[in-house]
């Protein structure tokens, strides 16, 4: 994967913390072939310019009860900004909802609900997705397996 407007040590930095987060700048630097002071310059530079937005542990989902995932078409009553704003700020406070995008098509939104079982998923449907704000219709697809999930 290439980075428009890097060069390619940029590229390198960003395509090799994309999968491996924890990476030492000593080896970073090797990996990329630069030293380890214009390695480190660089990657200070990515994450004050906000391209590297953070660092995270990726979880086992299995291990921690919540590999059931659900996709959740959701149609709005009203698509003004008070009322994606309202919703937005409503989906922010469901744990459960692991990610929320505005679509454009034939719904507003699309969520990916992680819970533990279908059970759990039907409590997080009826209890709080459709009593979230302009919530008038929702249509459910269940993940049989995760091919893929993130990074290149």
């Amino acid at each position: 994967m290439d980075y428009d407007g890097f060069d390619r040590f940029d590229s390198g930095i960003l395509r090799i913390l994309a999968v491996e987060g924890r990476l030492s700048v000593t080896e970073l630097a090797r990996r990329i072939g630069l030293s380890k002071s214009p390695t480190q310059t660089r990657l200070k530079r990515l994450e004050d310019s906000g391209v590297i937005l953070g660092y995270r542990a990726v979880i086992d989902p299995e291990r921690i009860g919540a590999a059931h995932v659900a996709f959740v078409e959701v149609k709005l009553s009203d698509t003004r900004e008070v009322a994606l704003a309202a919703f937005n700020a409503a989906v922010r406070a469901v744990p459960e909802i692991e990610q929320c995008h505005l679509i454009a098509g034939s719904f507003d939104y699309l969520l990916k609900v992680r819970t533990a079982d279908i059970a759990g998923y039907r409590r997080v449907l009826a209890d709080q997705v459709s009593s979230l704000p302009y919530v008038t219709s929702t249509s459910t697809h269940v993940a049989m397996e995760a091919v893929k999930e993130s990074g290149p």
